[in-house]
């Protein structure tokens, strides 16, 4: 296949991509952008395949490989693991760029001489974004691997700050910068292939170290903000690697995830009143951060019958999800509460915080494999100003994006974010496991009002009683 016909294929395909993503922004059309998408991937998959010059054994292998670890990550992985798998996902999509990246430079390098390499474009060009896509790859690959360990648990949730860990991290940044202009300039000067892999050496290593010490420091709530950076890095270093071996619908579409990725980690740290560095270099969640201010009161326990006949008289219900839901599988259970609360002529709406869950949208796709219709998601702008005529407020494993201190006290670490006013409502039934603390590691002052009532359980059994109270 001529390279002009390839290169027609690519545009085409990378107007699919675009017509997808922007099909991917409302709920009816969502399921159509993605086919468009994924008919946009096959178009490129297939005339990337034609080319020639391809080692077709190496393709087959990689095929038969990873789409069997791919079938078995759809039918095993169960929907509260999502955040991790898409972690996961990100940091393989930055070492493959990294591995794309490295192979390059050995294969440039191999015959000893940086001088006779045989670059289509300009050699600087070219080992500039070799330096990018190493750099970028790397710190996504280690740092996914480290948020999949908080997110799963294999390693400790909070946020680890090491002594002089800021330093050490400006340190090591700014020496993966002069290792990046040496590969760049030491070859273009001339100088001898021992000290360019040097330099390339030093960008590798530190590269993987810095995306491990770049997540340490960020942990608790602020984990879905990391998920959605680490996604915009993966894209940008598939744009990396796309320049490194001149194919145009990688560029395309490693800046489409690049850029998305990246609007999205603004607009969740706009909703927790954070600046992105406050994100990365606060702390947030660490051992000396996690102990708020103490909470007056306690927590004052309920039955499921209880809440029966509170519910049973409401005429206006707001259901607030969060990871408790995801981790409990409640959202069919709730869904079945929703249909009976509606049939006997109450409202019922469910509020979505931005950052609500452990990953962009998870709640949104809990509700969606439950069949909830979209139009009764609402989002924390539209449901607060009506939260006060609200009858009953229910809290499904949710904790920061309701906890009042945000908003009244000055001492706590998540002072001046965003929340859903549950508070606000004339009742709160709070669906939680325990009394501990949530994943961010402060209490919740919400827990402790006169109005609230904690229904303690695992949230699908809870919601199954009260289903069954209605029933009976």
């Amino acid at each position: 296949m001529s390279a002009d016909w390839v290169n027609l294929a690519y545009i085409v395909a990378s107007i699919l991509f675009v017509l997808g993503i922007k099909m991917l922004g409302s709920a009816d059309t969502a399921r159509r952008g993605n086919r468009l998408s994924a008919c946009g991937m096959l178009l490129a998959i297939v005339v990337t395949l034609l080319d020639s010059g391809l080692s077709y054994g190496w393709i087959a292998g990689g095929l038969i490989l990873g789409g069997s670890i791919g079938a078995f990550a759809a039918r095993r992985v169960q929907m509260t693991a999502m955040p991790e798998m898409v972690a996961l996902f990100n940091g393989f999509g930055g070492l493959a760029s990294l591995l794309v990246g490295s192979v390059e430079f050995i294969k440039l390098s191999g015959n000893g001489s940086l001088v006779s390499w045989a670059f289509e474009v300009p050699q600087s060009f070219t080992l500039s974004v070799i330096a990018l896509a190493v750099f970028i790859g790397g710190i996504t690959f280690t740092g996914s691997l480290l948020a999949y360990g908080k997110l799963s648990g294999v390693t400790a949730s909070r946020a680890v700050l090491l002594p002089g860990q800021r330093y050490f991290n400006a340190g090591l940044l700014a020496l993966l910068v002069v290792a990046a202009l040496g590969l760049v300039v030491g070859s273009v000067l001339g100088l001898s292939v021992s000290w360019v892999w040097i330099a390339f050496g030093v960008l590798l290593t530190g590269a993987l170290l810095l995306g491990v010490l770049a997540v340490l420091p960020i942990g608790g709530g602020d984990m879905p903000v990391v998920i959605a950076l680490l996604n915009s890095c993966s894209g940008l270093a598939a744009a990396a690697a796309g320049f490194v071996i001149l194919n145009n619908v990688l560029i395309v579409a490693g800046c489409l995830v690049g850029c998305s990725g990246l609007i999205l980690t603004i607009i969740m740290c706009k909703a927790m009143n954070r600046s992105l560095a406050n994100v990365l270099f606060s702390g947030f969640g660490s051992a000396d951060q996690g102990a708020a201010t103490g909470v007056e009161g306690e927590m004052k326990a309920a039955s499921t019958e209880d809440a029966y006949y509170v519910l049973e008289a409401a005429s206006s219900v707001v259901i607030i999800p969060g990871y408790g839901m995801a981790v409990a599988q409640a959202q069919h259970a709730v869904k079945e509460l929703t249909d009976i609360l509606e049939a006997k002529g109450c409202e019922v709406r469910y509020a979505i915080h931005p950052v609500a869950g452990r990953m962009p949208g998870h709640m949104n796709v809990l509700l969606a494999e439950a069949d909830v219709p979209y139009e009764q998601l609402a989002e924390m702008d539209s449901v607060n100003p009506i939260m006060p005529t609200v009858d009953v407020a229910i809290v499904i494993g949710a904790n920061d994006v309701v906890n009042p201190a945000a908003l009244n006290d000055p001492a706590s670490p998540i002072y001046g974010m965003p929340i859903i006013r549950a508070h606000e409502a004339k009742t709160v039934f709070a669906l939680k496991r325990g009394q501990g603390a949530g994943f961010s590691g402060l209490l919740n002052e919400l827990y402790f009002l006169e109005k609230t009532r904690m229904l303690y359980g695992d949230a699908k059994t809870t919601v199954s009683e009260l289903v069954g109270q209605f029933k009976s």
